[in-house]
């Protein structure tokens, strides 16, 4: 069986090519042109040039294979010009489902974000059925992927068998540009993190997040979603376990949300009429770190089976990759386009 993997040179879907290959398939992934296949042709993947923005390219790209999954997106908390991220998160997504319901793919698992769903102030848990209005949602991000499931179940209910899954925060190696996540493990090995912001999200090991999109092709029900996540952690909690695994002390000063919230105002709006480059202090990093991100991924557990391996062993992986491959001690750019 064939697959077409979207957004494989990115971290999540490097990591599902990887798994699907395991699991016997042929691979094919979609590569844009001058984005680097060398990892994916290592593992015997099959790059194809395109992008998702082109629907011929997608087209030429899914014929032959009998699953799709989705994962390419443009995964940034600061943007230019967000009507690119719109183009690919949104135009995108429509351009991979018609193709995939043109060529008669007999699944595809679309990978949406837990972004989408409802936060809390207070640490209450959510799942998959307390999804919020775009309107309600903090950045560019959220709501161009709020819209692009709007996308989804509209092709659903035209006959389209597809799967939403919404991994959390996955951790582990070959987080290569690397993710927002990724750079906060990079930061915390070269001492950059000396304070942080009462926040907490739901970790979970990238390789079990692979393993879900594999067990939503395979079990996942027509036009249900699934969490893929495992654990509810402080952002102090994180830091511990970071410090259990690299022997570094966790930062011990909690700062004040509003002072940091001023700061970012400033940050960004310097970025958005000065300098033209990523502020130092995200706006939309701040404001999200107001509500705790947690989640029940239980539906995730009992009805696809996804394995749930402890969050320590993926942050060892993930520290172990990173110090292996020269992050540890050097200035890491923050991540562009996903």
């Amino acid at each position: 069986m064939r697959a077409l993997v979207t957004g494989a040179t990115g971290f999540v879907g490097f990591h599902v090519a990887k798994l699907l290959r395991e699991q016997g398939l042929a691979v094919r992934a979609l590569v844009r042109r001058g984005s680097s296949a060398v990892p994916l042709a290592a593992l015997g993947v099959e790059p194809v040039i395109g992008d998702v923005r082109d629907l011929h390219s997608l087209q030429r790209a899914v014929k032959g294979c009998r699953c799709l999954f989705h994962l390419a997106a443009d995964y940034r908390l600061w943007v230019p010009d967000p009507e690119t991220m719109y183009d690919i998160n949104v135009g995108g997504t429509r351009n991979a489902l018609q193709a995939a319901f043109v060529e008669g793919v007999e699944r595809v698992v679309y990978t949406s974000t837990v972004g989408v769903l409802k936060t809390s102030v207070d640490g209450s848990i959510a799942n998959e059925e307390q999804r919020i209005p775009a309107d309600a949602m903090v950045g560019h991000y959220k709501r161009s992927k709020h819209r692009a499931e709007e996308e989804v179940y509209r092709f659903i209910e035209a006959g389209l068998p597809a799967v939403i899954v919404n991994p959390s925060t996955p951790i582990g190696p070959m987080d290569r540009k690397p993710t927002p996540t990724g750079k906060i493990i990079v930061d915390f090995l070269n001492g950059k993190i000396p304070a942080y912001l009462d926040t907490g999200m739901n970790f979970v090991d990238v390789a079990d997040v692979a393993m879900g999109h594999w067990l939503a092709a395979c079990r996942g029900r027509i036009g249900e979603r699934y969490i893929l996540g495992n654990r509810n952690l402080s952002l102090r909690e994180f830091f511990e376990i970071l410090a259990g695994v690299t022997r570094r002390r966790a930062p011990r000063i909690r700062l004040p949300y509003v002072p940091v919230l001023l700061a970012a105002y400033v940050s960004e709006a310097l970025a958005n009429t000065v300098t033209g480059r990523h502020p130092a202090i995200p706006l939309t990093g701040v404001k999200m770190a107001r509500r705790y991100m947690y989640f029940d991924c239980s539906k995730a557990v009992q009805e696809l089976d996804m394995p749930q391996t402890p969050v320590e062993q993926a942050v060892e992986r993930a520290v172990a990759w990173f110090r292996e491959n020269g992050y540890a001690g050097m200035v890491v750019k923050r991540r562009s386009a996903g």
